[in-house]
């Protein structure tokens, strides 16, 4: 199985020349929503290719490429299959946005046999279509490719559905940190937060500096006795609630035992960590109710509007804030209750079963793996890359993750190396029918969200009904 902490480990072997080398520094899940369905064609009779020798002669393909993501996600994306088109003209790729509903829509048109060929899917849904055979084994097209191999990837990028059969790599390597607006600090007379894991919050400190970062609308903020949290103008952070694993880890909690068969979030570690999560919307009034969010702008726009001072996030939210110009940020390493964690997610890449184009799709896949394609996407901070040179080697990190806007001072240690040295997998990598058991957990984390129960409570009510649910876990290679 993919084990809670392990894949950390294993990371490190991969990466201890870069290590040794650098001492100094969901998606969007696509999972809700109805926003509009934007498709757009690429071809790779462009004007570059005027004037050049007359390419090789091949017949025609056309493959369909799926996404999820922000206007700045699908603009590096965009870029990344133009540069791809350009290089094999014979291969028109044509792109569709699906920034929300992602999975549904894609049920939508399996029905109608109109599915894609190649594009991102999330994990849990990957190795269930992939164990339903609806999606190629990457395995068979890494074993005889001479490009690339099951060796030049990050093991905690993999989606194993049975032993030798992998559904899928991630398009990008994921994890978390604190994003925060530098002058909310300065004019708070508050410290930049840590960088490095060693020396990351306490839960305390956290909480104490989101509740200097607070303000009511006339300016006290939350530790002072007048505060008024009916009347909040910014909130000091905000978090996306579905990643409470980051909480769960840290303060030494599972999600589900070894094997899979028994539901741990009920167990005292996980559910204290949820409610310290909770805490912070109910108790201390630092971060926003489900409610209030929907009042609030995400990411890049919610620290430019100076709605909430700092965001605990995937580093996929650098490529919007780093292309906010008018965003003085910074980043932070996320804090700690009893352990030093964050977690390390990503969603595959996969071929799906209906195209009928497996060789030209896989041409693609390996496009969207190698940074020397796609470099933007890294530098734009969107992706982290998959293969392990990419860390290994001082001049190709410095490639992406240095002098530019989406990595500024601090990235490599806030979340890069944190990643690696203490990162574990989400549970997509694992968990068997995860999205039924997700079912379950959801609405009863709800209610603690909004203060109606406690997280004991709501964890422990639900405990038998979940474990009728578990199917066990998924092989790790």
């Amino acid at each position: 199985m993919k084990k809670t902490i392990g894949l950390a480990s294993a990371t490190m072997l991969a990466l201890s020349v870069f290590m040794a080398g650098c001492s100094g520094n969901s998606g969007n899940n696509g999972s809700n929503g109805n926003a509009e369905v934007k498709e757009s064609s690429g071809t790779g009779n462009t004007a570059s290719n005027v004037g050049q020798a007359e390419p090789e002669k091949h017949d025609p393909v056309t493959l369909k490429y799926t996404f999820w993501g922000s206007p700045n996600e699908k603009k590096v994306q965009e870029a990344a299959i133009k540069s791809f088109t350009e290089k094999y003209p014979w291969i028109k790729v044509n792109t569709l946005h699906i920034p929300d509903s992602y999975t549904t829509k894609l049920t939508t048109m399996a029905s109608s046999n109109q599915m894609p060929d190649i594009g991102l899917l999330n994990g849990d849904v990957a190795l269930e279509w992939a164990s339903q055979g609806r999606i190629y084994n990457i395995m068979d097209f890494l074993a005889n490719d001479p490009d690339v191999s099951i060796n030049d990837i990050l093991p905690n990028t993999l989606y194993y559905w049975e032993e030798g059969k992998l559904a899928g790599v991630n398009g990008a390597l994921e994890a978390f940190a604190l994003f925060y607006n530098k002058d909310a600090f300065t004019e708070a007379g508050v410290p930049l937060p840590p960088t490095k894991a060693d020396e990351a919050y306490t839960w305390d400190q956290f909480v104490e500096t989101a509740q200097k970062l607070t303000l009511d609308q006339k300016g006290r903020n939350a530790l002072d006795t007048e505060f008024d949290p009916k009347a909040i103008k910014q909130f000091g952070i905000t978090m996306p609630l579905w990643a409470y694993m980051n909480g769960v880890v840290s303060n030494g909690g599972q999600f589900v035992n070894e094997t899979g068969t028994e539901f741990k979030l009920s167990d005292p570690e996980a559910a204290e960590a949820i409610q310290r999560w909770a805490d912070l919307i109910n108790k201390y009034h630092v971060a926003p109710s489900p409610t209030q969010s929907k009042n609030i702008p995400s990411g890049a726009n919610a620290l430019s509007s100076r709605k909430v001072a700092m965001t605990l996030d995937g580093q996929w939210s650098l490529v919007d804030l780093g292309a906010a110009k008018k965003l003085n940020f910074g980043i932070g390493v996320a804090p700690v209750m009893k352990n030093k964690a964050t977690m390390t997610l990503g969603e595959p890449i996969v071929i799906f079963k209906d195209t009928k184009h497996p060789e030209e799709a896989w041409m693609l896949y390996k496009w969207m793996m190698n940074p020397e394609n796609t470099l933007e996407l890294q530098t734009s901070g969107l992706w982290m890359p998959v293969l392990k040179k990419w860390y290994e080697n001082e001049e190709l990190v410095a490639k992406w993750a240095a002098g530019n806007p989406a990595h500024p001072d601090g990235y490599q240690d806030a979340i890069m190396r944190n990643a690696f040295e203490n990162g574990f997998p989400n549970t997509s990598y694992y968990v068997k029918n995860l999205s039924k058991v997700n079912s379950i957990i959801d609405p009863a984390l709800e209610q603690v969200w909004l203060g109606k129960t406690t997280a004991q409570e709501a964890l422990s009510k639900i405990k038998t009904q979940v474990e009728k649910e578990l199917k066990g876990v998924y092989t790790e290679r």
